[in-house]
C-alpha cells in the first residue's frame, strides 16, 4: 500500500496524465493523489478538463501518457468494467438509466442475482434483488422504491439510483460528475448529506464540480484545473473562496452583479389567466397572470416541478395554452407558431439544452445560425452563405468565450455541457429581440461563466429589453430580479418588487406557506 507522509493511505494516484483531442489539450501533465476515506473535489471552469480526467480514471478514455496507481498498484484501466473490478464507480452528469425498467432492474443490470426454478431452469431472482436494493438504500439513507419505473421517478430519485448502482457493485471509490447541476436547493442539501455519509462510511468520494459553496460544505481537499493544467491542490477548510476563484479563472474576479436603477418602460409581455394542462388533463399552470416591461427582469421563483417551466414553454410556443391569453408587443401570440413568436420579438433559452436548445450533431456555426439561416446575409436565393456563417460564429465564440476545439467547425455534441449552454445564450441574446426568456440559464456553468451570463442579462435589461427569468437558484433570483413572482403548485402565490421580499419570504411562498 502506498502512503503519504502523514501515514494515510493513498487509494488513487494519477501521475503525469496527458490527454489530447483534435485541436485541444484536455489534460496537460496532471498529477494528483487521493487519500482513502476523503472527499476530494476537482474544481475548474467548463472545459478545464475535470470530466476528462475522471473519465480516464473510470476507463472511458485512455491517457496519451501518464500512469495510474490504485491502492499502490499500477493499473491500465481499459474499460468501465475493469474500473468496476477495481471498485471504482461513477455517477455521470447525464444519467445512464433504462427508462422502462424499474429501479431495482436498473441497479442489478449486468449483475443479476440468479436462481433456478425446479432446480435447473435459470431465472433472475427479482424478489431477492428488490430486497437487497431496499436494504442497501436504507443503509446509506438513499430512500427509493425498488419497484418504481425510472420514467416516473423525479431527477433526485434517478440520481440516488445511480449511486445505488455503484454501491451494489461494491464500489469503494465513488466519482460524482457535476451531481447537483439538475437538483433543487432542497435536493442539493440532501445529496451533500448523502455524500458526507458515504465518506463517514469509509468510501472515497471524488466530486467534479464548479460550485464553490458546495466544495466548502463537504470537501476535504480540492484540485484546481485551468485549461487542462493543474493549478494546485488545496486544503478546503483553510482556503478562502476568492483564492479558489483566482486559481480557477486565472484572475481576480468581482462576483457582484452591478445593476442600474430600475426604470420600467412599455409593457412587452402580458400573460392573462394562463392555464396549461398535460396530455392527461392534469393542470400544470393554474390561472396565472403577470406582465413584463421593457427594462425589467421579472423572475419566477419556485421549487422544481411547480409549473414555472411550463409557463416559459407556453410563452415560447412549445406547449399549448389550455386557456388564457399571451400578448407580445401588443400582438396576441396565444396560438402562433414558434417562428411567428420569434419574429414578433421573442428569444428563448430553454431548460433542456440537449433536446430543445440545440441539434447536437450540427457544427457549431450551423447551431448558431439555426434561428437566422433563412434570412440575409446567411442565405441568398435559397443558398446558404458559409463564409458569413463562419464569420458570425467566430464573433460569438470570441464574445461569449465558447471553448471549442475547431472553432465554427466543432461538432456541438463534442463540447462540454457548459459551453453548449454558452452557445445557446450567445445565439439567443444576439437575436436582439424585445423579450428574452431565460430558463435555468446558468445551470451547469462555472463561477466565471455564471458571472459573465449574469452581466449579459443585466446588460440586456439596461438596454431596455424585457427579461423573463426562471431559475431554481434563489441566490440568482435575488441578485438579478427587479420583480419576483413566486409559483407554488401551478399558481402564482405572490408578485412583488425584489426590494420588498427577503430570501426567507420567497422561500415561504415557494413552500406554499407565505402570508397572503
Amino acid at each position: 500500500m502506498m502512503n503519504d507522509m502523514t501515514g494515510e493511505e493513498i487509494i488513487v494516484e494519477m501521475r503525469g496524465i496527458t490527454k489530447k483531442f483534435p485541436g485541444i489539450v484536455a489534460n496537460d501533465d496532471v498529477s494528483i493523489s487521493i487519500k482513502k476515506g476523503e472527499i476530494f473535489a476537482i474544481l475548474g471552469e467548463n472545459g478545464a478538463g475535470k470530466s476528462t480526467l475522471m473519465s480516464i480514471l473510470y476507463g472511458m478514455y485512455e491517457p496519451d501518457s501518464g500512469e495510474i496507481f490504485i491502492r499502490g498498484k499500477k493499473e491500465t484501466i481499459s474499460s468501465p468494467n475493469y474500473a468496476s473490478s477495481l471498485n471504482i464507480g461513477m455517477v455521470h452528469q447525464h444519467f445512464m438509466l433504462v427508462s422502462d425498467y424499474t429501479i431495482a432492474e436498473n441497479i442489478i443490470l449486468g449483475t443479476e442475482p440468479g436462481a433456478k426454478a425446479l432446480g435447473f431452469i435459470p431465472f433472475v431472482d427479482m424478489k431477492r434483488a428488490e430486497r437487497e436494493v431496499k436494504e442497501l438504500s436504507e443503509e446509506y439513507g438513499l430512500s427509493v422504491d425498488p419497484g418504481m419505473i425510472i420514467s416516473e421517478a423525479p431527477v433526485s430519485v434517478r440520481q440516488r439510483v445511480e449511486i445505488l448502482k455503484m454501491l451494489y457493485r461494491k464500489a469503494e471509490i465513488l466519482i460524482f460528475d457535476e451531481p447537483t447541476a439538475v437538483l433543487t436547493p432542497q435536493e442539493i442539501e440532501s445529496l451533500l448529506n448523502i455524500i458526507k455519509n458515504l465518506r463517514d462510511g469509509g468510501k472515497t468520494v471524488i466530486l467534479i464540480t464548479h460550485k464553490l459553496d458546495e466544495i466548502k460544505k463537504v470537501a476535504d481537499r480540492c484540485a484546481i484545473l485551468q485549461r487542462g493544467r493543474l493549478m494546485g491542490v488545496l486544503d478546503v477548510p483553510s482556503t478562502d473562496t476568492s483564492t479558489m476563484v483566482k486559481l480557477m479563472v486565472g484572475r481576480e474576479m468581482d462576483l457582484a452583479v452591478e445593476k442600474g436603477p430600475f426604470t420600467p418602460g412599455k409593457e412587452v409581455l402580458k400573460v392573462e389567466d394562463l392555464t396549461v394542462k398535460n396530455s392527461d388533463g392534469v393542470t400544470l399552470v393554474n390561472d396565472v397572470s403577470f406582465t413584463v416591461h421593457s427594462g425589467e427582469i421579472f423572475a419566477i421563483a419556485g421549487v422544481s416541478g411547480n409549473g414555472q417551466t411550463e409557463i416559459a414553454d407556453a410563452v415560447a410556443g412549445l406547449l399549448k395554452a389550455s386557456s388564457g391569453r399571451i400578448t407580445l408587443n401588443g400582438v396576441d401570440i396565444t396560438g402562433s407558431s414558434i417562428r411567428k413568436r420569434v419574429e414578433t420579438g421573442l428569444s428563448y433559452v430553454p431548460e433542456d439544452r440537449h433536446n430543445v436548445g440545440m441539434i447536437l450533431d450540427l457544427e457549431l456555426r450551423d447551431a448558431l445560425i439555426i434561428r437566422k439561416y433563412y434570412l440575409p446575409p446567411f442565405q441568398n436565393n435559397g443558398i446558404l452563405n458559409r463564409a458569413e456563417a463562419e464569420t458570425y460564429a467566430d464573433r460569438l465564440i470570441e464574445d461569449y468565450d465558447i471553448r471549442c476545439s475547431r472553432g465554427g467547425e466543432t461538432v456541438t455534441r463534442s463540447m462540454s455541457g457548459g459551453n453548449q449552454q454558452k452557445a445557446i445564450i450567445a445565439r439567443e441574446i444576439d437575436m436582439d429581440r424585445e423579450l428574452a426568456v431565460f430558463v435555468q440559464p446558468t445551470r451547469g456553468l462555472d463561477v466565471g461563466a455564471i458571472n459573465h451570463i449574469h452581466r449579459q442579462i443585466v446588460r440586456e435589461r439596461d438596454r431596455g429589453k424585457a427579461i423573463l427569468l426562471i431559475s431554481l437558484e434563489l441566490d440568482e433570483v435575488m441578485a438579478l430580479a427587479d420583480t419576483i413572482g413566486v409559483i407554488y403548485s401551478g399558481r402564482m402565490e405572490k408578485i412583488a418588487g425584489a426590494d420588498k421580499l427577503s430570501p426567507h419570504d420567497v422561500g415561504e411562498y415557494m413552500m406554499g406557506v407565505g402570508k397572503k
